[in-house]
């Protein structure tokens, strides 16, 4: 068996408000691909909850309302229902999102559909080193789920890109780098040591960063201070002492919790993945395919991938099904034999049923 913990689908509201790729709504398309290539179940859900993951002018993802991000989950669930040995979900969570939302997360993550939470990598162009998300990170750790770190609709990373490809195959890459290296630089992982972080598209290129991860916590160039007073005056560029202070709290070098992240092969990039295994570890990769929005044939396209690197039987089976049963545990299906059939309950006529209604 193999298990996609990246994949997409959205609902038929958010489909009719929105621009988005129409796989995102091919259910039995996406079931009936991956089974053909021996992916037996996919973990599902929105980093923007019910909104836009295409930049729109006058959509806030942020401002949607607790009630609509319960509708969301409420759908997801009832998929995740209809095909309960094919689906799992993430709840979206916005990271500063408040006590009153993070709380209603905490309890919606307990249902059984879901196996994790799905958070962005920056959050209107904040990332989560910022102490505000202190209480996200203790939900996490407390709750004892992996979280997906997906990156938004506008990354921070993105800023100054004004065409949606270049935000999407640039900005938002950048954007898990950054993301995933402010979570480590910003303690929690010292803070929380049971945290589950996954990072999509094979880490983006924190693989590259350790060193430079290290440079940070050991400025060199910066010894004894700036060179000029006039560097260290109002108005100058800071000194080591306001550059270092948030990083103080780390007991280890930050390449050294590199180890403790999971990433996923949401890449088509073969060098991508092999960096992953030496950087993050064989135990540390799972399988992840983006898809959808990607097309069907996108697990078949990264299976092939990892096959061309040539790794033994155990690796390939670790990254398959091994790391995320180690990962999700009991939470995800169990290893069902092969069958012709796509759907366990089939939907009926209409996939576009309506989300289902919930008091304000």
């Amino acid at each position: 068996m193999t298990i996609d913990v990246h994949g997409h689908i959205s609902p038929p509201e958010s489909r009719r408000r929105y621009p988005m790729p129409r796989t995102l709504g091919q259910v039995e398309e996406m079931i009936s691909a991956k089974l053909s290539c021996g992916v037996r179940t996919t973990i599902i859900g929105s980093p923007v909850g019910g909104g836009a993951m295409v930049p729109l002018a006058g959509v806030d993802n942020y401002a949607q309302s607790e009630s609509d991000l319960i509708r969301h989950d409420a759908w997801l669930a009832g998929l995740v229902d209809q095909y309960p040995e094919r689906l799992r979900a993430y709840v979206y969570v916005n990271p500063f999102g408040g006590a009153a939302h993070l709380a209603r997360v905490a309890q919606t993550v307990r249902e059984p559909q879901f196996v994790g939470l799905i958070a962005n990598t920056s959050v209107a162009g904040r990332y989560l080193d910022a102490p505000e998300a202190e209480d996200f990170f203790a939900l996490a750790a407390e709750a004892d789920v992996p979280v997906l770190l997906h990156p938004p609709a506008m990354p921070a990373a993105g800023t100054g890109l004004d065409h949606l490809l270049l935000i999407e195959q640039l900005g938002r890459f950048s954007d898990v780098t950054i993301g995933l290296a402010c979570c480590v630089l910003g303690g929690w992982l010292d803070r929380f040591p049971g945290l589950k972080l996954i990072g999509p598209t094979a880490g983006g290129a924190l693989g590259l960063l350790a060193e430079k991860l290290d440079r940070i916590m050991a400025p060199s160039h910066w010894a004894g201070g700036p060179a000029s007073p006039a560097a260290a005056a109002p108005g100058g560029p800071p000194g080591p002492p306001r550059l270092m202070r948030r990083l103080t709290a780390l007991t280890k070098p930050p390449s050294s919790y590199l180890r403790r992240i999971w990433v996923d092969t949401a890449t088509p990039s073969a060098t991508a993945i092999d960096l992953a295994l030496r950087t993050f570890g064989p135990d540390r990769v799972l399988f992840g395919t983006d898809s959808p929005p990607l097309p069907h044939t996108e697990a078949a396209a990264i299976l092939d991938l990892i096959d061309g690197l040539g790794v033994s039987p155990a690796v390939r089976n670790a990254i398959g099904e091994r790391n995320a049963l180690t990962l999700f545990g009991d939470a995800l299906p169990a290893t069902v034999a092969s069958t012709p059939a796509t759907a366990d309950r089939p939907l009926p006529a209409t996939a576009d049923r309506p989300l289902p209604a919930t008091a304000d």
